[in-house]
């Protein structure tokens, strides 16, 4: 079955779909799964916490959907002539990149590492500016040349011309005149004229009316007109696609940098979209360890009422506890427990923050799940065959790195029999090593679970007046599952709750038992006791990837208790970070000449301005320094390698102006400024 459905992860993505702009980032949105590289993983969680933090400072970044501008550079790029709305959408996109460079740049203020992306960005101010000035409302502007300003203005003039000797020829003949007003037909000025009149007015007969009585008439004197407004007309779409041929050439030069703008733009609105969703939800970053703990402060489930929801505490993989059975009434939120553990679980190796006070959480190779009755009438598989059909692919699928919960263990058969799968179930979840939490309402089980090195026992708490649960964990003891006092609570027939104690607990039972006044007060305790981290009955010693003996998982025919076949498919795995001996000197990184490569793009530039205290140096790309972070920069070739001892690097870096200078500097007096940082 789907993790992701059963743990409503899905869920999460539509809400954090809704907060990205870009069609990109919600396509990684939408494809996004747990991280295994762990230094991938710590990138992710860097990037949601910078952005969040500026978006803390600065509030929401100036983004939008580029998706047409893609399309825009591929008919440049074709030559074809792009329309006017396609230039405003390049215009509309250069504005967005304006307002994004200088949002991060702001960032730069408090030292935030995605501010320095703005390197990245280019408005192109000159390309922007000639498409505003020529293109308005998704039409070339009349002023756009100074030709087809004349052009226009001669058109309204022979327009003007043409109805003032239309209605001068009105006024002249009145009497032959059906109507005292002009009208158009087809584009051209028509006086309307009685029938018989027709050869009174020399012209051209354009229409007539659905009775005939009445003709349209274009006088001589109109029509000269109409001939200049067209051959004027000629004149203004040859100047239109002169203006538009030109603007379309320069987007066509400007097409590798409007990619990168674009690209730079869906980037970052991914990078922000998890920053949103922290804000949103109200989320913290998590610390991630490989030692195979998850330790979880105040958690609660996303997608439940800050307001109701009460806040979860659980620690797994300490003191050698693998595996949790929690137990308790069927409304006592234990699916709701575990949900809540594996989806802030997945989410933080997601690269996403998590919805907890504090969170220290492992990375997991896989993120297993059994919830639900999983019934399939198209398979014709009842709710106990497709239960036991996703245990066994778990069970298939488990290592020592996996992370798996399942809901109600053993349920939906003989409880003898369940109880007995159950047991064996936990068996090879202990022998594999995985960390697990599972629920479940066998006592048989609560013993196994107490007497059993590496888990432990929980409960949830409920209040029995209101019938609604706590939420709240007692890890450490093992609940009850209250039946007969709900089922009196909500009405049940005595006799009948006699019956069923009788069949549960024998006919002495039945007679002494009185569900309103007998309450025990270890049941009654429940109501009041609070979230207990320690594990009063913890075990110690054994092997927790193996049985009593110290020996794996497998049974004496070597094959894998979850795959009769002995074929285990192959578990992805984590990929661990290297580890750095010591903390490097920043300043010792780089020297100037070094040749690096700036990421994400590859370029190739050379140190000018070694790494400051602040992580950041200056690189010289193609003619221009920029200032960028030392993560974004990797070493292409030593400058000891490239240049002689003592090289004068100034004949890189300076301008010749200014090396001049310096030289005239060290022989005499010269009036002027030595510009140090002058880009060429």
């Amino acid at each position: 079955m789907n993790t992701e459905i059963q743990i409503e992860f899905n869920k999460i993505q539509n809400i954090w779909s809704e907060l990205a702009a870009t069609d990109y980032a919600k396509n990684l949105i939408e494809k996004a799964g747990v991280i295994l590289d762990e230094k991938k993983l710590r990138k992710q969680l860097r990037d949601t916490t910078d952005s969040r933090e500026m978006i803390e400072k600065l509030g929401a970044p100036p983004l939008q959907n580029v998706n047409e501008i893609a399309e825009v550079i591929t008919v440049a790029r074709r030559g074809e002539c792009l329309t006017p709305y396609q230039l405003e959408r390049v215009e509309t996109v250069l504005a967005v990149v304006e307002r994004l460079a200088h949002y991060l740049a702001r960032g730069k203020e408090f030292g935030n590492p995605l501010a320095y992306y703005d390197e990245n960005l280019d408005a192109l101010e000159f390309l922007r500016d000639e498409i505003a000035r020529q293109i308005r409302n998704e039409a070339v502007d009349d002023r756009a040349t100074k030709e087809l300003f004349e052009i226009r203005s001669g058109i309204a003039q022979a327009e003007d011309k043409m109805k003032q000797k239309a209605e001068q020829i009105i006024r002249s003949n009145k009497d032959i005149m059906a109507d005292s007003f002009y009208a158009l037909r087809s584009g051209r000025v028509c006086v309307l004229v009685k029938k018989e009149y027709k050869f009174k007015i020399p012209g051209s007969v354009i229409d007539k009316s659905a009775t005939g009585n009445t003709l349209f008439v274009e006088p001589v004197g109109v029509s000269k007109y109409f001939e200049e407004i067209e051959l004027l007309k000629i004149d203004e779409e040859n100047e239109i696609y002169k203006i538009l041929y030109t603007l379309t050439a320069m987007v066509s030069d400007a097409a590798d940098v409007l990619e990168e703008n674009m690209h730079m733009i869906e980037k970052l609105d991914f990078i922000f979209s998890k920053g949103k969703l922290s804000v949103d939800l109200g989320c913290v970053e998590p610390s991630i360890n490989l030692d195979r703990r998850i330790k979880l402060t105040e958690a609660r489930h996303p997608l439940m009422d800050k307001e109701e929801n009460v806040p979860l505490n659980i620690s797994l993989g300490e003191n050698d506890t693998k595996g949790i059975v929690i137990t308790g009434p069927n409304t006592g939120g234990k699916t709701v427990a575990i949900k809540t553990v594996m989806l802030n679980s997945y989410m933080a190796q997601c690269g996403l923050h998590v919805t907890c006070k504090g969170a220290d959480i492992c990375m997991n190779s896989n993120y297993l799940c059994d919830i639900g009755d999983g019934q399939n009438l198209s398979k014709n598989l009842s709710t106990f065959s497709a239960h036991i059909k996703n245990v066994l692919g778990i069970l298939d699928r488990v290592n020592e790195d996996s992370f798996v919960i399942m809901d109600e263990l053993g349920s939906g058969t003989d409880p003898t029999e369940g109880m007995g799968i159950a047991v064996a179930i936990l068996e090879e979840l202990r022998k594999s090593g995985a960390n697990f939490l599972v629920t479940t309402h066998y006592p048989e089980v609560k013993e196994y679970a107490e007497k059993t090195e590496y888990i432990v026992n929980a409960r949830m708490t409920f209040d029995k007046e209101t019938l609604m649960p706590t939420y709240r964990m007692v890890i450490g003891e093992a609940g009850e599952s209250c039946a007969f006092y709900i089922a009196d609570r909500l009405g049940m027939p005595r006799d009948m709750l006699a019956t069923a104690v009788e069949a549960a607990y024998g006919n002495k039972a039945a007679k002494t038992y009185d569900l309103l006044n007998d309450i025990d007060e270890n049941v009654m305790s429940e109501m009041t006791a609070g979230t207990n981290g320690g594990d009063s009955n913890r075990k110690s010693g054994g092997n927790p990837v193996g049985d009593s003996n110290g020996k794996s998982g497998r049974n004496s025919s070597g094959k894998s208790a979850g795959n009769p076949n002995g074929r285990k498919q192959p578990a992805e795995r984590i990929i661990k970070m290297k580890t750095k001996n010591s903390k490097k000197n920043l300043s010792t990184l780089y020297n100037i000449g070094d040749s690096v490569m700036v990421q994400p793009d590859n370029k190739i530039g050379i140190v000018c301005e070694p790494v400051n205290e602040k992580g950041v140096l200056r690189v010289q790309i193609a003619g221009k320094k920029i200032w960028i972070n030392h993560k974004r920069v990797k070493l292409h070739v030593r400058a000891e390698e490239l240049y002689p001892e003592d090289y004068d690097f100034s004949i890189i870096f300076d301008s010749v102006e200014t090396r001049k200078m310096r030289h005239d500097m060290g022989r005499k007096y010269v009036d002027g400024t030595l510009n140090l940082n002058d880009d060429e």
